[in-house]
């Protein structure tokens, strides 16, 4: 199954928010959309990082309750890992096993943002086309 897929059925929606936001800002934005990063985006739109999760509670073991003040900038992840839409699911749970990152925002032209998949949108799907092979394989067998 390929990522187009994987974004076709969860939907294209991405939350971002400008880097200047605060910790603050980006913790209700997490908590209020349900999902565990967002894109952190310029002003044009291009992906400048991600802040996730993780982030957050990094920034607050260091710096304490003074962190929810600080700037996203200073607590995003810059290293922008992508997903690309014609890869396969497996490819990208590689590569999110491999960099221990949990969101891949999908990109088209390397710039073009157009969605955003988690490793729970991947492991439920990837375990929805394992239930469909077994149920296919069972039927076959039941019919021999």
């Amino acid at each position: 199954m390929l990522i187009a897929q994987v974004i076709g059925d969860k939907g294209a929606v991405v939350h971002s928010l400008a880097a200047c936001a605060t910790l603050e800002e980006a913790a209700r934005e997490l908590n209020e959309k349900r999902v565990g990063a967002l894109v952190v985006i310029d002003a044009e739109g291009a992906i400048i990082g991600v802040f996730s999760e993780r982030d957050l509670v990094r920034e607050l073991a260091r710096h304490g309750a003074d962190a929810l003040g600080r700037d996203v900038a200073h607590a995003m992840s810059r290293e922008i890992i992508t997903a690309h839409p014609d890869e396969t699911i497996d490819d990208c749970l590689g590569r999110m096993t491999d960099r221990r990152v949990r969101h891949l925002p999908v990109v088209v032209d390397e710039i073009r943002l157009i969605g955003i998949v988690s490793i729970g949108d991947l492991v439920k799907h990837r375990i929805a086309v394992a239930e469909a092979e077994n149920a296919a394989m069972q039927a076959y067998i039941a019919a021999q």
